[in-house]
């Protein structure tokens, strides 16, 4: 039985890998994304941002993509709409868009003031002030639990690192006010913008956050990539969760996306959507992804913009299962393109560099080929009692 939690995934490529893209990516391709993305098992894609086109172009034209793209049914579509005017806008859409709506009346703020002042044109003293009113409206419609939480949580790109234990009187401070109204506290959010996020705070912060409020049981993360620590950090959120937890993480497919207000543009990234879902379903995390389809995806997303992604699921391809394994006559695989032959068939190596005098084999493949494993285990035949092994019982 699984003890893993339970994980609420969500494709960002659309909106936070397009936001820093060209502008002038056509609405065609797009949409041929998005409506690729919509085959792959994915329960959860953003397909943009309702947001003023001065400062993000990129997102000029979202009233055109959903428009045309094609919804498949049992997929939420959302967009990201940060002020009333883009909530507005994103009504009209509404099907196929789910408007929505944090289960939690949140209070939260960026622990770092200057990325909040370079990407909303607000302090983090703004922020804060909105505690009292969100509590206060809470009361009035008599919600019984809230949230806590932060953004970036573990450091900034202008301010250094933040210890976690700035991090936990943040949330505490918070905490406290939720007490003060009498509304239990049931979820936590902890985000990441400018790739600060590793795996040994990431795990200190869930485990003093559990141990210090055993009642919450509802996790988000947001973690940023540009350190290449996002992945690992996704591991240690799972592997200190319980079963009867949840977690909401996201990525985007290829790792691609970034933010022009915390310095690292395109470079800030996302855990790739094929490297984080292709762990999960081999720790056996349904996530009900066809890995094949996505990597088609981020194929299609490095042709419309024109360069290769950051994932490397998509390029080396899954862990091979029995009928997927290697030609062990394979010539030299040396290239990007040849070590597509994963999905593409030995044509992608034809012509390779074969320093083979005489074809390549092992009693071991014989084995799988006949349905065994290629080790007995510690109590079986092969290889342990085999006269070349070098000891045995």
């Amino acid at each position: 039985m699984s003890n893993w939690p339970t994980v609420n995934y969500k494709e960002e490529g659309m909106r936070e890998g397009m936001q820093i893209e060209d502008a002038n990516i056509p609405v065609e391709d797009k949409v041929r994304l998005l409506d690729a993305l919509s085959e792959t098992g994915l329960k959860h894609i953003v397909v943009g941002s309702f947001v003023s086109p001065k400062w993000t172009p990129q997102m000029a034209r979202i009233d055109e993509i959903v428009t045309k793209f094609h919804p498949k049914e049992g997929v939420k579509y959302t967009a990201l709409a940060l002020n009333a005017r883009g909530i507005e806008r994103a009504k009209e859409y509404s099907p196929p868009l789910t408007i929505e709506r944090d289960p939690y009346p949140r209070l939260q703020c960026h622990m770092c003031d200057v990325f909040v002042r370079r990407n909303t044109n607000r302090s983090q003293m703004q922020e804060m002030e909105r505690w009292p009113q969100i509590v206060a409206q809470a009361q009035e419609r008599n919600v019984e639990a809230g949230g806590i939480g932060t953004n970036a949580s573990w450091g900034s790109n202008f301010l250094g690192d933040f210890p976690v234990d700035a991090l936990m009187t943040m949330l505490e401070k918070q905490h406290q006010l939720w007490d003060e109204a009498n509304i239990k506290v049931e979820s936590v959010s902890m985000g990441d913008p400018m790739s600060w996020c590793r795996p040994d705070k990431v795990e200190e912060s869930i485990v003093r956050v559990k141990e210090r409020w055993p009642e919450i049981k509802h996790f988000r993360m947001h973690f940023h990539n540009g350190r290449n620590m996002a992945l690992p950090s996704a591991y240690a959120a799972l592997r200190v969760l319980e079963k009867e937890d949840t977690l909401d993480i996201d990525g985007s497919i290829g790792g691609f996306g970034g933010c022009p207000y915390c310095g690292t543009g395109r470079a800030t990234g996302q855990a790739p959507s094929e490297d984080i879902l292709h762990m999960m379903d081999d720790m056996g995390i349904d996530t009900g992804v066809d890995i094949d389809k996505l990597i088609d995806c981020v194929w299609m997303c490095e042709e419309i913009v024109g360069r290769p992604l950051f994932g490397h699921v998509s390029k080396a391809g899954p862990r091979p299962t029995y009928d997927k394994l290697y030609d062990m006559n394979a010539p030299f695989i040396e290239t990007m393109e040849q070590a597509k032959h994963f999905k593409l068939g030995p044509q992608a190596y034809e012509g390779g560099i074969y320093p083979y005098q005489e074809p390549v084999n092992s009693p071991y493949r014989d084995r799988l080929d006949q349905g065994k494993p290629a080790f007995d285990d510690a109590d079986g035949e092969w290889p342990w009692k085999q006269d070349w092994f070098p000891v045995k019982d």
